[in-house]
C-alpha cells in the first residue's frame, strides 16, 4: 500500500465514531459484523498471541460464528460485550465499523467487487457533492442512486457490481466516514483492510520497494506506465512523493478486473491523470506502443508476476516486442522486461522487480547477452537475500554511444543504498560499499550471469588485512599462556578415590545452592512482546557458550534469578563461573551458589562441564545431568589449584576459537583482495 494509506489509516484509528444515528443502528442489526483474531488485536490495542490467550483461559470468550478453524471469525457485538465485561479497554474506530459492515455484505469471494461499488460511490460524491447532497434527501435515492454513479464514473473500468449494487444504508455510512476524512482517506483504509484480509492473495509491492523505483525511474516523466499494477502501488508513488509530478499522466494494466478498478479508484480519488485498463498485458496490450493516442511512456514500472508458466508463450511467438530473442517457456520475466522497453520511449528508463535466478538462468542468457550488448540493461540490484532483483534498464537512443560497463549492488539491509550507488554510477564518481562497476565483455561469456553475488566481493574491506594479521598473531601469541601445567601421574593423585559425591548430594548437604531459570523464552520471542531498553541485562545460553557478557536485556519482572559474581551458570553443553553481577538468569539456564569456605567455584564448573558431554546438548535434560554430576571431596586449597587448572583450560578454548575465528577473517581477506587485485604479495 502506499505511504499516504499508511498515513489515513492511522488518522482515522485513532478518532472515536460519533454516536450511531438510527439508520446506522438499523445497518448495524441487519448485518451483524464479525471480527477475526487480528482485528480483535487491533480493537483491543494487544498483539495476536493475547487474543489466543483469552480464547485459552475464558470460557465465556465468544465462540466463532464463521471462518475456518485455522481463521475464525466472532461476533463483533460478542467480542464489544466481552471485552466490556472483562474491564479489557478497546476501541471501535469509525472506519473500523464501516469495514466489518461491508465485509459482512458480501461473500469472501465478492468481497472486492462490494469495495469497488464503494470505491465508485465515493468517486460519485467527489465529483458531483451537489447532486449526492441532493439524491440523498430524495426518498428514492437508492433507486436513482446506481445511474448517478454510473454516469459520474463512466472512465472506470466495466465493474461487476453493476447489476448487484451494494446495500444503501451501508454507502450511508461510507459517506459520513468520506466527510470525516475524505474521500480518498476512507478509500484507503478500506483497501488498507481488504489488502490484510486477502495477503495471500494480493501481492503487494513493498512500500520502501516502490519508493526506490519510482525515485530511480520516474523522476521528471511525464507518462507513467505499470503494465501489471495490481492495487496501483507503484505509480500512486510515482505520482504521490512527486516523483513523476501531480501533472503526469498515469497507465496501468491488470489480468485481474477487481484489482484493476480499486487500482483506478485509488488513482482516480487522489484527482490523478490515470487509466487503468483489466486485462493481460502480454496477450491483450492495452497500451500497444504503435497506437497514436497512447504514446509511449517516459517511465516504465512493474512488479509482475514471477515464474508463471501459462504467460502465452505459443501465442505470442512472433511478438514485435520481442526485440531482444523470444523469452523461452520457463522466462516469463524476460517476458515483462521487453514488454517495458517496448512501451518506453528512447531514453526513457524501466524499473522492474526480478526474481534472482532470472539473472543468470540458462535458457534466458541470450537476452541478457543482447540486452548488454545493446546497452538496454544498465544496473542490477539485489534488494535481499533470495531476491527479488530490481533490474533498472535504458532503451537505447539511436545512434547513441553504448556503455561498456553495467552495475552491480547488493542493498544489503537498506535498499534504499542502491540509489546512492546508481547516482555515483551516473556521475562517475567512486562507487559506495556494496556497489561495483562490471564491464560487459567480462560478463559476455556462456553464462551470461548478470546476478550480483556472482560479481560482488563479499562485504569485506582488504585494507584491513594487516590489523587483521596482527589480531591473529595476538591470539595465537595468548594461547601459551592458557596451556597450564600439569603433571602426569602413574597411579592417580593421592585421595583422589577417598570421597565422591553428586551435585544433588552436595546441595542437600548445604555445600551448594541451585536455582533454575523462570523463563521460558526471552520475552522479544514471543509474538507481541516488548523489550524495554532500560530493563535488565539477562544472561542467555549463547553468553555462557561465548563467555561473554550479557547481550540481551528483558523488562523487569517479579521472579527473576539473580545471578552474583562467583555463581557457577551452567548451560546442556557448558557451565562457567559469572564475573559480574547485576544480571538475571536466561531461559534453560541453572544457577549453582557454592559456599566460599568449602567449594571453590572453578573446580564445581570444570565437573560440571565434563558431565556436560563435551559439549553435545542433550534436550531437556541439562538439569538432571548437571545434579547427577559427581565431584571429588577435596580440601578447599586442593580444589582451589584444580579450579585454577580447569579455568586456564576454559581460557584456552575461548583462545582457541578466537584464534579460528581471526584466521578465518584473515584468510578470507587475502583471498578477497589477492582475487580481485587489491592485495599482492611483497617482493
Amino acid at each position: 500500500m502506499s505511504h499516504d494509506a499508511q498515513a489515513d489509516n492511522t488518522a482515522d484509528t485513532t478518532a472515536r465514531p460519533a454516536a450511531a444515528s438510527p439508520l446506522e443502528a438499523a445497518v448495524e442489526a441487519a448485518v451483524e459484523a464479525t471480527v477475526n483474531a487480528g482485528d480483535i488485536a487491533r480493537l483491543a490495542d494487544v498483539g495476536r498471541a493475547a487474543v489466543s490467550n483469552w480464547r485459552r483461559r475464558y470460557e465465556d470468550f465468544p465462540q466463532p460464528v464463521g471462518g475456518t478453524a485455522s481463521s475464525p471469525l466472532f461476533s463483533l457485538p460478542e467480542v464489544e460485550a466481552w471485552l466490556r465485561r472483562n474491564g479489557k479497554s478497546f476501541e471501535v474506530s469509525q472506519g473500523d465499523r464501516v469495514w466489518q459492515r461491508l465485509r459482512a455484505s458480501a461473500d469472501d469471494l465478492r468481497l472486492g467487487e462490494v469495495l469497488g461499488e464503494v470505491g465508485a460511490f465515493l468517486l460519485y460524491t467527489l465529483r458531483d457533492p451537489d447532486g449526492w447532497k441532493r439524491l440523498s434527501a430524495a426518498p428514492d435515492f437508492a433507486v436513482r442512486l446506481p445511474r448517478a454513479v454510473a454516469e459520474a464514473t463512466a472512465d472506470l473500468p466495466p465493474r461487476a457490481g453493476d447489476e448487484t449494487p451494494v446495500e444503501p444504508g451501508l454507502l450511508r455510512l461510507v459517506a459520513g466516514m468520506a466527510e470525516r476524512h475524505g474521500a480518498a482517506g476512507a478509500f484507503e483504509f478500506l483497501c488498507e483492510r481488504y489488502a490484510e484480509a486477502h495477503s495471500r492473495r494480493l501481492a503487494l509491492t513493498r512500500p520502501d520497494v516502490a519508493a526506490l523505483m519510482t525515485r530511480l525511474a520516474c523522476t521528471g516523466a511525464r507518462t507513467v506506465l505499470d503494465p501489471a499494477c495490481g492495487m496501483g502501488t507503484l505509480l500512486l508513488d510515482a505520482a504521490g512523493d512527486g516523483a513523476a509530478g501531480d501533472e503526469a499522466r498515469l497507465l496501468g494494466q491488470d489480468a485481474n478486473e477487481t484489482v484493476a478498478l480499486l487500482a483506478a479508484l485509488r488513482l482516480l480519488l487522489r484527482g490523478r491523470d490515470a487509466r487503468v485498463v483489466p486485462g493481460d498485458a502480454l496477450r491483450n496490450d492495452a497500451f500497444p506502443p504503435d497506437r497514436p493516442v497512447d504514446a509511449l511512456a517516459d517511465a516504465v514500472v512493474c512488479d509482475p508476476p514471477f515464474n508463471e508458466r501459462a504467460w502465452g508463450h505459443e501465442d505470442l511467438i512472433g511478438d514485435p516486442r520481442w526485440q531482444y530473442g523470444m523469452p523461452p517457456r520457463g522466462e516469463p520475466e524476460l517476458a515483462w522486461v521487453q514488454h517495458g522497453l517496448a512501451h518506453v520511449r528512447p531514453g526513457g528508463l524501466v524499473a522492474i522487480l526480478m526474481p534472482g535466478a532470472a539473472a543468470s538462468r540458462r535458457p534466458g542468457r541470450r537476452i541478457r547477452a543482447n540486452l548488454l550488448r545493446t546497452g538496454a540493461l544498465r544496473a542490477v540490484f539485489t534488494l535481499a537475500p533470495g531476491g527479488p532483483d530490481l533490474w533498472l534498464l535504458r532503451r537505447p537512443e539511436p545512434g547513441e554511444r553504448q556503455p561498456g560497463a553495467i552495475l552491480v549492488a547488493d542493498a544489503g539491509d537498506d535498499p534504499a543504498s542502491v540509489e546512492t550507488a546508481w547516482r555515483a554510477h551516473l556521475a562517475e564518481t567512486e562507487l559506495p560499499h556494496g556497489g561495483r562497476t562490471v564491464r560487459i565483455i567480462d560478463i559476455l561469456d556462456d553464462e551470461v550471469d548478470v546476478s550480483p553475488a556472482r560479481h560482488l566481493s563479499p562485504r569485506i574491506d582488504t585494507r584491513g588485512f594487516p590489523a587483521a594479521g596482527e589480531r591473529f598473531r595476538e591470539a595465537v601469541a595468548a594461547l601459551a599462556d592458557d596451556v597450564p601445567d600439569l603433571e602426569v601421574l602413574t597411579g592417580g593423585a593421592a585421595g583422589w578415590d577417598a570421597s565422591w559425591a553428586t551435585v544433588a548430594e552436595m546441595a542437600r548437604s548445604g555445600l551448594v545452592t541451585i536455582r533454575h531459570s523462570t523463563l521460558r523464552a526471552l520475552p522479544a520471542d514471543v509474538p507481541g512482546g516488548e523489550v524495554s531498553e532500560g530493563g535488565m541485562p539477562v544472561l542467555t545460553a549463547d553468553d555462557v557458550a561465548a563467555g561473554t557478557a550479557p547481550s540481551r536485556r528483558i523488562p523487569r519482572a517479579p521472579g527473576l534469578v539473580a545471578v552474583r559474581r562467583g555463581d557457577v551458570v551452567a548451560s546442556a553443553v557448558t557451565a562457567r563461573v559469572v564475573a559480574g553481577e547485576g544480571a538475571v538468569l536466561g531461559p534453560h539456564l541453572s544457577l549453582f551458589r557454592v559456599h566460599p569456605e568449602k567449594v571453590d567455584p572453578e573446580f564445581l564448573a570444570g565437573f560440571l562441564r565434563y558431565a556436560a558431554g563435551g559439549g553435545r546438548p542433550h534436550l531437556g535434560s541439562s538439569r538432571v545431568e548437571a545434579r547427577r554430576a559427581r565431584v571429588p571431596q577435596l580440601p578447599l586449597a586442593v580444589q582451589r589449584t584444580y579450579g585454577s587448572a580447569f579455568r586456564r583450560l576454559l581460557a584456552l578454548e575461548d583462545g582457541l576459537r578466537e584464534a579460528a575465528a581471526a584466521g578465518e577473517a584473515l584468510a578470507r581477506l587475502g583471498v578477497e583482495g589477492l582475487v580481485d587485485g587489491r592485495l599482492r604479495p611483497r617482493g
